[in-house]
C-alpha cells in the first residue's frame, strides 16, 4: 500500500507517520515539502506519488488567528482538502481526512452524532466544514474523522502546557463551564492504522465511509482536566506548585467564541468500524507518563 501523509510533524501527524509506516511505503509531508495553500504543489505531489491512501492531517489551527486570517485558513482547511479529495478520486484511491468539534456550536444538552447539523462560531470551524463537505463531495471513498482536545507529548497543547505551569508558583486560572474529551493523538492515529488494515484484510467487505465521531470516551472541564494532569504529576512525586482557579469562558476572556460543549457520541465509530474508545483519564496519565520520562533522559 503505498500512503500519502501531510502534516508529518504535526501534533498528529507525528503519531501517523510512526504508525502507518508498517502498511507499506508512506510519502510523510511536511509544511516544507507540500504546502497546504499551494495546490500545484498539491496536485504534483499525488500524482507523482499516486498513493492508495490519502492521510491528510495538515490543517490551519491557530483558532485566534483564524478570526483574523480566514481568507489564508480556508486555503488550507477547505480547498486543499477538496484538491486532495478530487486526486484521490481521479485514482481511485482512498482519502481520510481529520475534523473537529469546532464545527458545532456547542449548545446541544447531550453528546453530539455524526448526523447533528453543524453550526460553528467561529473562522476556524467555519473552514474545517468547509473541508469537511469539499472531501464529502469530491470522494466517495472518504473516512472524516471528528476529534477534540487533542494532545501529545510533543508539539504545543494544552496538557504540555499544563506539565509546565503547574510546576510553577502562582495561579492559573483555567475555563470550567467548556466540556469535552481531551484525546491524545497516538489513539486517532491508532484507530487511523486499524480502519486501514481492516481494509486491507476484508476485501469483500462493503468499505466504510463517511464522518466517525473519534475521540476519547467520557468528558470533562479544561478546569478538571488540569486537575487530573495536576494528580498525575503528584503521582510521580513532582511537587505541584500553582493554584489553580476556574472561571468562565466569559471571565477568562479570550476574543474567539469556542463551543461550550465538545462532547461527542462514539456508537457509530465503535459498530462500524470496529473502534473502542479509552476513557480519557487513562489516555492524560499515560502521556503524562511518557513525557515525564522524556524529559528526564
Amino acid at each position: 500500500m503505498r500512503i500519502l501523509l501531510t502534516g508529518c510533524y504535526g501534533m498528529l501527524g507525528r503519531e501517523l507517520a510512526q504508525a502507518l509506516a508498517p502498511l507499506g511505503t508512506l510519502a510523510a509531508y511536511d509544511r516544507q515539502g507540500l504546502n497546504l495553500a499551494s495546490p500545484d504543489r498539491i496536485v504534483a505531489c499525488v500524482r507523482e506519488f499516486r498513493p492508495h491512501v490519502i492521510v491528510n492531517a495538515a490543517a490551519w489551527t491557530e483558532v485566534d488567528r483564524a478570526e483574523e486570517e480566514e481568507a489564508l485558513a480556508h486555503r488550507v482547511n477547505a480547498i486543499a482538502p477538496g484538491i486532495l479529495a478530487e486526486e484521490a478520486a481521479r485514482l481511485g484511491a482512498r482519502i481520510v481526512h481529520y475534523s473537529t468539534d469546532y464545527v458545532f456550536d456547542g449548545t446541544k444538552p447531550g453528546p453530539y452524532e455524526e448526523a447533528d447539523t453543524p453550526n460553528p462560531v467561529n473562522a476556524y470551524g467555519r473552514t474545517k466544514l468547509a473541508g469537511e463537505r469539499a472531501v464529502q463531495a469530491a470522494c466517495a471513498r472518504h473516512l472524516i474523522f471528528r476529534t477534540s482536545w487533542l494532545y501529545a507529548s510533543h508539539g504545543r497543547n494544552f496538557l504540555l502546557t499544563m506539565l509546565e505551569r503547574l510546576q510553577r508558583a502562582g495561579e492559573l486560572r483555567i475555563v470550567d463551564d467548556q466540556v469535552g474529551a481531551p484525546t491524545w493523538s497516538r489513539e486517532v492515529a491508532t484507530a487511523t492504522l486499524r480502519v486501514l488494515e481492516d481494509g486491507m484484510q476484508d476485501a469483500g467487505e462493503p468499505e466504510p465511509a463517511g464522518i466517525f465521531n473519534v475521540a476519547a470516551s467520557g468528558s470533562t472541564s479544561w478546569f478538571d482536566y488540569a486537575s487530573a494532569i495536576a494528580e498525575s504529576l503528584a503521582a510521580h512525586d513532582i511537587d505541584v506548585r500553582a493554584r489553580r482557579v476556574p472561571v468562565t469562558a466569559a471571565e477568562y476572556g479570550s476574543r474567539t467564541r469556542r463551543p461550550p460543549n465538545s462532547v461527542f457520541k462514539l456508537a457509530k465509530a465503535e459498530r462500524l468500524l470496529n473502534l473502542e474508545s479509552r476513557p480519557w483519564q487513562h489516555s492524560v496519565n499515560a502521556c503524562v507518563e511518557e513525557t515525564l520520562k522524556r524529559q528526564r533522559r
